[in-house]
């Protein structure tokens, strides 16, 4: 295997509008329908939030570093083993008024630890995504209840 490091890429369509969607990841109030618990603030350039998951007693740092509306958000945040990497998601209008969004996260190292964090956070990104379209296109709640916190990273246990 390659000594190179590991990155996240996932994508999914939503059928919404950039803007839609945009607001859906930026805005904490609506997040809050689809994966966070709580954040101390609105996602903006610059700023540093704090983010709870609804799932574990977990609160983690959220280094916004970039924001084009409607188009494309990076931010640094720590994973479980507190290293730090970067979240970039881009929002690519497609055909109907519908949007293509990828996320991508970088990255770590190619040994057995990462590629722990590459299993669980591409799930993490994949349920993330599920979750932000069924919310948008039809109001359901898909995180509520479905979680299996025994199969989490025993960080999420503590």
């Amino acid at each position: 295997m390659s000594k190179k490091d590991l990155e996240i890429k996932v994508g999914l369509i939503i059928r919404k509008p950039e803007h839609e969607v945009f607001e859906a990841i930026v805005d904490p109030e609506k997040m809050k329908n689809y994966f966070i618990a709580t954040s101390t603030g609105r996602m903006e350039e610059g700023e540093t939030l704090t983010w709870k998951f609804p799932e574990m007693e977990l609160q983690f740092p959220v280094r916004i570093k970039k924001i084009i509306k409607d188009k494309f958000i990076s931010y640094n945040w720590d994973d479980f083993d507190k290293t730090e990497t970067l979240v970039e998601i881009t929002l690519t209008p497609k055909e109907n008024k519908t949007t293509f969004v990828t996320v991508v996260e970088k990255s770590k190292p190619n040994n057995e630890e990462g590629i722990r964090w590459l299993k669980s956070n591409t799930e993490g990104w994949a349920n993330f995504l599920c979750c932000m379209k069924a919310w948008l296109e039809f109001g359901v709640h898909l995180r509520k209840g479905a979680f299996d916190l025994s199969q989490m990273p025993e960080a999420v246990n503590k």
